[in-house]
Order: C-alpha cells, then sequence, then structure tokens
C-alpha cells in the first residue's frame, strides 16, 4: 500500500464504527464483518474475499492503540490538506507545495536525516504501521489448496471392462463447521504478525536467493486464533466424511491409479480442492479373461469337431453368442479371433475376442463310440504322430 492510499483510506468507515469508538466496540465490529465475510463462508465469492482483506487491515491498524495513534496523527497531520504532495508548481487553496519525501530524510545529504528526523521516508514511518517491513507488501491471507486424497474401489470383472458409478465413502480434511473453518471460538481469528497473513516466510539461502517455507507459528494458514475451537483446535480443519458418487471410465485394468481433479479435500479461503486418487482392484471373472484391450476365453471342442471341422457357438461377454467356423483338423492351443467383442477402449471402440481351443477327451465311452474309436484307430495305424519329434531330436 502506498503512503496516500494508508492516508487517505478511512478505515473507520470500513468496520462501520466511529473515530471515537472503543477498543471494544472495534473488536465488535470486526468479529461481526469478519465472520459474514470470510472466504470459508463465501466460496467464490471473489467480493467477499476482497471485502475481508480490507477488514482484516482495517482491524490490524485500529485494534492495535499503537497503530490506531499513528494512524489518527498522520491522518490529521496529512489528511485534512495540512500538507499534501504537489507536482513542483505553486501551491493553492492552502496546500503547500513540496514532496513529502523531502520532509522525510529524503533533503540530507550522505544519507542524514531531514528535517523531521525520518531518516527511512515514509515508506519506513508507514511501514512499520503494517509490520510489511515495506510498502510494497499486502497482508493478504493467501488461498490455500485442499489436500490430495487416495482412496481404493473394488470392481467386477464386467464393470471394469464396460465402466461403472460406484459409490466412494472418503474420509479427509474440510473446514471444520464447528468455527466455519476459522479456527476460533468467535470466528474472528487475527492475521498471523510472522507472516503476515501469507503463511509463508523466507529465509536467506546463500548466494542472493531467498527460500520459503511454511510458517510455523500459524502452521501455512496465515492467521492464528485467538480463541481456539475446541473441534479443530484452531486449526480450521476437521475431519469430514462424505459419501461421493464415482465414475470409473471402462477398460481400467486391476491396480490402475486413477485422478479425479478437484474431488480431494476442500481448499481454503477461496482455494482450489485437490484431487482424488483411487486405485482399482478388479476381480476375477470364471470364463474370461483379459490382454490388454482384448478378452480371452478357452472353449473346449470333441476330437470330431477338431477333426473334421465345423461351426462352434462362443459365448461373448455381456452380449449374445457368436458362431466360429473352425477348420477341419485344428490342434488344442489354436486361437482364433472374434473381432468387435473386447473390452472398451478409450476412444468408445472395441478390443476383440481370442478364443482358444481345447480338445476334450472323453473320460466315458459308450460300447458303440469305443468300436468305432477302435476302427479308427487299425485304419490309421499306419500314420506316427511322433515320428516328426524323433527325427528332430535325432538330427539335434
Amino acid at each position: 500500500m502506498s503512503t496516500k492510499d494508508y492516508i487517505e483510506k478511512d478505515y473507520y468507515k470500513v468496520l462501520g464504527v466511529p473515530k471515537d469508538a472503543t477498543d471494544a466496540e472495534i473488536k465488535k465490529a470486526y468479529r461481526k464483518l469478519a465472520r459474514e465475510n470470510h472466504p470459508d463462508a463465501n466460496t467464490g465469492n471473489a467480493k467477499a474475499e476482497e471485502r475481508f482483506k480490507e477488514i482484516s487491515e482495517a482491524n490490524d491498524i485500529l485494534g492495535d492503540p499503537k497503530k490506531r495513534k499513528e494512524y489518527d496523527e498522520a491522518r490529521s497531520l496529512f489528511g485534512n490538506g495540512g500538507f499534501r504532495p504537489g507536482p513542483g508548481g505553486g501551491g493553492s487553496g492552502g496546500n503547500f507545495n513540496f514532496d513529502l519525501g523531502d520532509l522525510f530524510g529524503g533533503g540530507a545529504p550522505g544519507g542524514g536525516q531531514g528535517q523531521g528526523g525520518f531518516g527511512g521516508g515514509l515508506g519506513d514511518v508507514f511501514g512499520g504501521l503494517f509490520n510489511r517491513g515495506g510498502a510494497g507488501a499486502g497482508t493478504r491471507t493467501q488461498p490455500r489448496r485442499g489436500q490430495d486424497i487416495e482412496s481404493e474401489v473394488t470392481l467386477s470383472f464386467t464393470e471394469a471392462v464396460d465402466g461403472a458409478t460406484v459409490p466412494l465413502r472418503m474420509s479427509s480434511q474440510a473446514p471444520c463447521k464447528a468455527c466455519s473453518g476459522t479456527g476460533d471460538k468467535n470466528g474472528t481469528p487475527r492475521v498471523c504478525p510472522t507472516c503476515v497473513g501469507t503463511g509463508q516466510v523466507s529465509r536467506g539461502g546463500g548466494g542472493g536467493f531467498s527460500l520459503t517455507d511454511p510458517c510455523v507459528d500459524c502452521k501455512g494458514r496465515g492467521l492464528i486464533a485467538e480463541d481456539p475451537c475446541d473441534v479443530c483446535k484452531g486449526s480450521g480443519r476437521a475431519k469430514s466424511s462424505r459419501t461421493m458418487q464415482v465414475r470409473i471410465p471402462s477398460g481400467v485394468s486391476d491396480g490402475q491409479r486413477i485422478r479425479l481433479r478437484g474431488k480431494g479435500s476442500p481448499g481454503e479461503r477461496g482455494g482450489p480442492a485437490g484431487d482424488l486418487y483411487v486405485v482399482v482392484h478388479v476381480g476375477k471373472h470364471p470364463v474370461f479373461g483379459r490382454k490388454g484391450d482384448n478378452l480371452t476365453v478357452t472353449v473346449p471342442v470333441t476330437l470330431t469337431e477338431a477333426a473334421l471341422g465345423g461351426e462352434i457357438r462362443v459365448p461373448t461377454l455381456g452380449g449374445p453368442p457368436v458362431t466360429l467356423k473352425l477348420p477341419p483338423g485344428t490342434p488344442a492351443g489354436r486361437t482364433m479371433r472374434a473381432r468387435g467383442k473386447g473390452a472398451v477402449r478409450k476412444d468408445g471402440t472395441r478390443g476383440d475376442l481370442l478364443v482358444t481351443v481345447d480338445v476334450a477327451v472323453p473320460q466315458h465311452l459308450s460300447s458303440e463310440a469305443r468300436e468305432a474309436l477302435e476302427a479308427y484307430r487299425k485304419a490309421t495305424a499306419d500314420e506316427d504322430p511322433r515320428a516328426e519329434l524323433f527325427k528332430a531330436a535325432k538330427g539335434a
């Protein structure tokens, strides 16, 4: 804040109190206005947030007897026409034409003090009123982002393939309901004098650099509760449980971690919410498996179907069966493909269903079936399916 703004701003008007108000009246007015305009009670309301900053600034001056006295004296001296800075020409209307910097130490040579005995100029005089270390900084509490939350959810195989909306109960830190997130029983915390409401402090890092750390006095909040809330112990945050309907996209895999932006803990003082990370666990299916975007299934076929070929019906996940043509002489373990019957991809298309043939050997034979197989064995006695195997072994 500039010196001109400081002098001309009417903090009594900001708080709605007369200039002869008592300390108790000022405190009461501040608490009422701060409670009404606190950012945690007006999420997303930029006007209320700016109003809260003005109220806090006014209370920072008028709530401190020493600062209030200096403020009243400065306004009495400069704010009512006694002295006003001029551009260098002649004054009029009772205004003296000189720069305030000349009065407070700008005119003494060699860095000495000027007429008024203030060697550092107005920035040093009025900067101390705000505990800012200079005229450029501001006592503004910064928005604070909410924490990220991690949770887990278990889906059935079908839900993971097609996607699902599931209820998710979460516990996280949220603004304390007992004190409306202020941390103070009366809802009127004061600005932290250490970090001046920023929630951060700087320290020298060597080589002309400075490092920023969270303020240890206010724990990064920028505010300190004069009368800490019994529920949150002055932190302004309390444990909260809520149930949220979360949409899990189609095609998720077991162990996948999904990020949902803005679904984590609420922020403070108008800050954005954190993110929600959901770790997905997928159950097994008694029939189908999965390889990426493709589903897998093993289908048993008879000896005659494998030898003579034919058509076989294959189940699909959540849809009608499909019919595949089995070529004659199909060996066990061969994989065929049913296109478009797999898992849903990110672009909305589907993968394939990979069908693996398993030749089923009958465990019980009727007399007719046994006779037929005996006849088949005699008819194929000259064929040795292991001949090539021995030949390859001998050659190796």
